[in-house]
């Protein structure tokens, strides 16, 4: 049983070392940092970007009197500003932050003090399923059904890891079921774009531009990395055992992985072929 597992009723109470304190760690600055850093890079992307706009397209039946069969027809439904999307994110970070350093700061200590953090997890539910949706239409998933599955099954991910902090705050022993539900809910969009990124290369005539691949790649790896920081915090390894160190590790893996992906979809989408 590990260290969290050990100490349930006292999440901030480990067996190895000293508990920190929010104020140790500048938390309500640390937190208005990140509204800025988030706030300032979203309107640097609006001010500097040029206009990209990207199709959204839906399917429907039509029925072949001819054949008498049903065929699927894809039609477009509107566009989209790319870097608008982009700076969405960004901007969805920094209005979450700046609650939390403001008028909810009070609130957020008092769920540190149980070990855990839903604004983290709402927050994410926003963030990282636009972030997915951006990922899968620079792959060339356009259909706004398959988006909005991929937003939810995202937003579904980053709601099971409320779940699993507020569930264990109760149980002598952890609990993974959510663990399990949210990693399963969040690889499957990882899957539906590897199978249009792979479909691109086999019945395409091209294939997708590099940078979309390094995207893939690269945001894989950090949406991974807030999976394996979950698992370290419930493990107690290390300085994970303080549930405060684990927080600032969300919140610094946050800001890299928004802010990568913003920056490598400005530059490579201002230069793509799509």
């Amino acid at each position: 049983m590990g260290a969290r597992e050990k100490n349930l009723h006292d999440p901030l109470r480990r067996t190895n070392m000293a508990p920190s304190t929010p104020s140790d760690w500048n938390l309500r600055r640390f937190n208005a940092a990140m509204a800025l850093l988030h706030f300032l890079q979203g309107a640097l992307m609006v001010y500097l970007s040029t206009s990209r706009e990207w199709t959204i397209n839906s399917t429907y039946l039509e029925f072949d009197t001819a054949t008498e069969t049903l065929s699927p027809v894809l039609t477009s439904i509107g566009t989209i500003e790319l870097a608008y999307l982009a700076a969405g994110f960004l901007f969805i970070s920094a209005i979450a932050h700046a609650l939390i350093a403001t008028v909810l700061y009070d609130r957020y200590v008092a769920y540190l003090d149980q070990g855990m953090n839903p604004y983290r997890w709402y927050e994410y539910a926003l963030s990282a399923s636009l972030m997915i949706v951006l990922i899968a239409m620079l792959a060339g998933v356009w259909d706004l059904g398959t988006l909005i599955a991929l937003f939810g099954l995202v937003a579904v991910m980053n709601l099971c890891g409320l779940l699993m902090e507020r569930y264990n705050r109760h149980t002598e022993e952890t609990d993974w079921s959510a663990f399990i539900v949210g990693s399963l809910a969040g690889l499957i969009p990882w899957i539906a774009i590897a199978v249009t990124i792979v479909g691109t290369y086999s019945f395409g005539e091209g294939s997708p531009p590099d940078f979309v691949i390094v995207i893939y790649v690269s945001l894989f790896v950090l949406f991974n990395l807030f999976a394996i920081n979950m698992l370290l915090q419930y493990k107690g390894v290390w300085k994970w055992q303080d549930y405060l160190f684990g927080e600032v590790a969300y919140i610094v893996l946050s800001l890299v992985a928004k802010s990568l992906l913003a920056w490598q979809v400005y530059f490579g989408a201002l230069n793509s072929p799509v």
